[in-house]
């Protein structure tokens, strides 16, 4: 038997696609490491926030290994190379909306599969278990409420 794929690259996708279909502005928390190419000037405690939209990228790419794209940064072209093992989180710029992972060393979090949630105003979880300031900064301007299951037989 085959191990299964991670869905990570499929939370991204679908994240992505949701922010454009609904007009808002997909940005990327990444952590930076050895294997990230990003321009280091623009890398703050060791994270860099980018900008997915297809107006701010050309040859976007988000594959199952990794985040390929070009973007311009001051007037500079520069190509970027995000493994998905750096990115930490995907969200709409407008309202906070997204999706947070826990850095991949990380003992995952029982019955969430490792997951870091944002939703919509009045309804935000942020697990404790994340230190990412970005996160931090979101969970501020949200207020948290604990979501509920419902059960559909």
């Amino acid at each position: 038997m085959s191990e299964n794929t991670s869905t990570k690259p499929y939370m991204i996708r679908a994240l992505h696609e949701w922010c454009t279909d609904n007009g808002f502005t997909p940005h990327l928390l990444v952590a930076v490491d050895g294997q990230t190419r990003v321009p280091m000037a623009y890398v703050k405690n060791g994270e860099i926030v980018l900008n997915l939209g297809y107006a701010a990228t050309k040859n976007l790419l988000i594959s199952n290994e990794a985040i390929t794209f070009s973007a311009r940064f001051g007037g500079i072209s520069t190509n970027l190379y995000i493994p998905l093992a750096a990115v930490r989180g995907i969200f709409a710029r407008e309202n906070s909306q997204g999706m947070f992972f826990p850095e991949e060393s990380a003992v995952p979090i029982s019955n969430t599969g490792g997951l870091v949630l944002v939703a919509g105003e009045g309804e935000a979880e942020i697990l404790k278990s994340d230190t990412s300031a970005a996160a931090k900064e979101i969970s501020e301007k949200t207020s948290v409420k604990k979501p509920t299951l419902t059960l559909v037989k």
